[in-house]
């Protein structure tokens, strides 16, 4: 059961970031484990079972991330991450281009939302096809997660106009991949219980947009059989 993130959390995620190489790292792995991993695993379950009761015909998975980054993709960083994430998804091996509940926690933020970060190009350009068609369906969307005021539209853009219907679903057509996104820097939320329950109901909201974007991805994966 989450009982929150404690202060030696924060503490282990401002250490590692400043000191990030192994010998560091070994003398503080019982403070990771105890104050990041086991925590994240536990909000993390009370998510996954909460988002599984509002979606109960999907094949959901749960990822917990690890802290160790991948030696062949350092680029000159050290050999640990200083933030842990996890995500609900389906287990399809394509699962970065399908509809993505996550959560992430540094040492100076805290977000969560729903991503559709790397869908293919021919999977947008059937977003924006099924939008053009039915723009009112993606507008209701959009105008129900504003008026609710917890997530934000956020992802890199094209930089040529893609021919939106309305002013209203531009930003939405000129995604290369989608984030519906909330961002804080680190406060008092993080360190109660309640975070779990909140982060269900927050993320509840998004179901909506979830049933969207995998009828999406099911026609895409209909027309390139």
């Amino acid at each position: 059961m989450f009982e929150g993130y404690t202060q030696q959390t924060v503490d282990f995620m401002w250490g590692i970031r400043f000191n990030n190489e192994r010998g560091w790292f070994m003398e503080h792995k019982e403070d990771y484990q105890h104050y990041l991993l086991e925590p994240t695993k536990a909000l993390a379950q009370e998510v996954y079972e909460g988002l599984r009761e509002k979606l109960p015909h999907e094949p959901l998975m749960l990822k917990v991330s690890r802290i160790y980054r991948d030696a062949r993709r350092l680029h000159g960083r050290g050999p640990y991450k200083d933030h842990l994430w996890f995500s609900v998804r389906t287990g399809d091996e394509n699962w970065q281009g399908h509809p993505t509940f996550y959560f992430e926690i540094a040492p100076d933020y805290y977000s969560y939302g729903l991503g559709f970060w790397c869908a293919k190009a021919a999977t947008m350009a059937n977003f924006r096809r099924q939008a053009a068609a039915q723009p009112e369906k993606l507008m209701r969307l959009a105008q129900d997660m504003e008026s609710k005021g917890h997530f934000q539209l956020t992802g890199e853009d094209y930089a040529r106009d893609k021919g939106a219907p309305n002013e209203m679903l531009r930003p939405w057509f000129q995604k290369k991949g989608l984030s519906l996104k909330f961002e804080n820097p680190l406060d008092e939320r993080i360190f109660r219980p309640e975070l779990a329950r909140e982060l269900v109901a927050e993320l509840g909201e998004l179901v909506p947009f979830y049933h969207y974007l995998a009828e999406i991805c099911a026609m895409d994966e209909t027309i390139f059989e």
